[in-house]
């Protein structure tokens, strides 16, 4: 069941320290408890926090960076991939730090994460419109959103049966099915995990005014979805 006052709690410590948005480590505890999955992960603060952490995840790995002053952060060469050794970990640290510091970026510690399997990037999002309430999307990422704007809406909130059909409306649903050879995405997982945001969306509706997960991963057939980044952005001063 979703927990409301884990959420309500995270996103009020957001605004006492005067942030708009949640980091992503606290956006996928929101999420989560309202049943999005998320990999594996662990925050870290410094070199010292390596090793325990290395205790409880499984390579390989991803670090990124946590920062309120940094909204793209494969952009900034805030993401390293492929990692599994405590001295690699530690000089991705290294450098994203010093690069923190030279551009003048606050820096709130990293986040070190189980690496996903392969799948098929989507995304998925919700925000407040003046005139219908709370609407959700769902598209293909990468040039499907960006240039064809390939996407389908509804108003929040609804179940799996409604999800299935906004993902069978998206232009490229044939490639989550497995076009030219490639293995079937989890189309069932996928709309779980959609339904499950429209819930976040119209349960938060007064504290929160957009959430995005890009991408949000969809593994093979029977393997579910893993939301891979989120942003939650809060509502009011």
């Amino acid at each position: 069941m979703p927990s409301s006052s884990a959420a309500a709690s995270l996103i009020e410590q957001a605004r006492r320290n005067g942030r708009g948005s949640l980091d992503e480590p606290a956006a996928k505890r929101v999420l989560s408890s309202y049943g999005l999955r998320v990999p594996r992960s662990a925050v870290v603060q410094s070199h010292d926090d390596v090793p325990r952490a290395l205790d409880t995840l499984r390579g390989p790995l991803a670090l990124k960076l946590i920062s309120p002053d940094v909204l793209h952060k494969s952009d900034f060469g805030g993401v390293r991939l492929g990692l599994r050794q405590p001295g690699d970990i530690r000089a991705c640290m290294d450098d994203m730090s010093a690069r923190c510091g030279q551009a003048g970026y606050r820096l709130d510690g990293f986040l070190l994460e189980e690496q996903a399997a392969p799948g098929h990037e989507v995304v998925i999002g919700g925000l407040r419109d003046p005139s219908f309430g709370q609407v959700v999307m769902v598209g293909l990422g990468g040039v499907f959103v960006e240039v064809l704007k390939d996407v389908s809406f509804r108003l929040a909130p609804f179940g799996r049966g409604e999800a299935l059909a906004m993902i069978r409306e998206i232009k490229g649903y044939a490639l989550l099915q497995g076009a030219r050879g490639a293995p079937p995405c989890d189309i069932d997982a996928l709309a779980d995990a959609l339904a499950a945001l429209s819930r976040f969306a119209h349960a938060r509706r007064a504290d929160v005014s957009a959430v995005e997960i890009n991408p949000l991963l969809a593994l093979p057939d029977g393997q579910g979805a893993l939301a891979l980044d989120a942003v939650v952005i809060r509502s009011g001063s």
